[in-house]
């Protein structure tokens, strides 16, 4: 496969044996997949490849490898996973909210399997270097992030600002990493994140406007939901536009 085969629309669920398997089975019938795509979609992994091999800000080329035991993608000495940047609130201790979009949707299955498969299209997905206790896993323990990426991106934003974040010293540890973008504007180019900012780069533009950093920041209402997850669907859409106007670039 080449960058011209990619497929900006394919779902990453498709090929990640089990994930619908028994999925309106778990987590209490609020539905869970049965496996990660993050981790074990193969089309994900090349995709992945293909695309963030390329040139950094800092004058480097990145060039990843592939592997299965050991690592997932690798380039130097730096281990990287794929991470979904999208996040649907699911959880048991929010089930009243969720109980109340149920009742104003028609057909609630429909509505998170449909989202779902648009939400797990490469523009929803990013590389962070892989580590217990690393970016991903923080991000999503963190009751003042809750696995919000426009919350995540923030604290990379104030991190090359030399500011404090919830996530200043897990960014910290992985200096090496942000080292290769060496501003955010170099960060956010390199991954096509320039529709969740500002035209300087000095702002990022909140999916649910919440005080920064406050506990819990997941939406409350019906309407916070469902414009949280319209939002996250267009920054989607918007990023592998981006993409596909990269592949076209490269291969002219």
């Amino acid at each position: 496969m080449n960058l011209k085969d990619i497929d900006v629309n394919f779902d990453f669920t498709s090929d990640t044996k089990g994930f619908w398997d028994g999925f309106w089975e778990r987590n209490d019938g609020l539905g869970s997949g049965g496996a990660d795509p993050d981790s074990k979609s193969e089309t994900l992994r090349l995709y992945s490849q293909l695309i963030w091999s390329k040139p950094l800000p800092n004058g480097e080329l990145m060039e990843l490898e592939t592997g299965r035991s050991r690592f997932y993608l690798k380039w130097k000495d730096m281990y990287f996973g794929n991470d979904s940047i999208t996040a649907s609130f699911r959880y048991y201790r929010n089930r009243p909210l969720l109980e109340k979009v149920k009742s104003v949707v028609p057909d609630y299955h429909k509505f998170v399997e449909t989202y779902l498969r648009k939400l797990y299209q490469i523009g929803g997905e990013v590389i962070l270097p892989s580590a217990v206790g690393g970016i991903n896993q923080t991000r999503g323990f963190r009751s003042d992030i809750r696995d919000r990426w426009d919350l995540t991106l923030e604290c990379i934003r104030r991190y090359y600002l030399g500011e404090q974040s919830p996530l200043k010293d897990v960014l910290e540890k992985n200096k090496a990493f942000f080292d290769l973008f060496v501003n955010f504007k170099g960060y956010v180019d390199f991954f096509f994140f320039q529709d969740l900012v500002d035209q300087s780069c000095s702002k990022v533009l909140l999916w649910l406007d919440t005080p920064l950093f406050i506990k819990n920041p997941i939406p409350q209402t019906v309407n916070q939901y469902f414009d949280f997850i319209n939002k996250e669907i267009d920054f989607v859409e918007r990023r592998n536009q981006r993409i596909v106007d990269y592949i076209s670039s490269q291969i002219l």
